[in-house]
């Protein structure tokens, strides 16, 4: 599905995660170059978690949900519901130790990532711009612009 401009950079974020969401259930086949083996696949979810998708919800819940405020009920209840996810995951991805029930708990983690994605891709993403016109769709682009930009600059140094 064509994505607006305003909203690709986190559609790009969402194959990584999507990647992880499957490295994490039980019926994942071996990837080449990632870890195949529970404490392995734990400390990967963390360091994605750590370098990416924190970062990634940040820009979501500081650069896009801003603007879906007072957009109807349909779109609050969504955004209100993707915010709930972010916290689950963060402490569930965070929370990860080596005990009996770790891939029990990795392979929920998961489907609820993989779920949560969805429902950005599906939903969100294709409400946003039949709710929001194109003047802060394409404020949003550039707050991504930059912020991206100020990212690059910062691993540089």
């Amino acid at each position: 599905m064509k994505r607006h401009p305003a909203l690709i950079p986190l559609s790009t974020d969402h194959h990584q995660a999507l990647l992880l969401a499957q490295l994490l259930k039980k019926t994942a086949p071996e990837y080449k170059g990632l870890p195949s083996d529970p404490i392995g696949k734990m400390n990967y979810a963390k360091e994605v978690y750590n370098n990416e998708l924190d970062q990634h919800f940040r820009e979501e819940e500081e650069l896009v949900f801003p603007y879906l405020t007072n957009k109807g009920k349909e779109i609050g209840e969504l955004v209100t519901e993707i915010l709930s996810e972010h916290r689950i995951l963060k402490t569930s991805i965070l929370a990860l130790k080596n005990n009996i029930i770790l891939i029990d708990e990795m392979d929920k983690i998961g489907f609820l990532l993989e779920a949560h994605i969805r429902k950005e891709e599906r939903n969100l993403f294709e409400k946003i711009p039949q709710v929001l016109s194109e003047e802060e769709l394409k404020i949003i682009k550039q707050k991504f612009d930059q912020t991206r930009l100020d990212e690059k600059s910062c691993k540089v140094k």
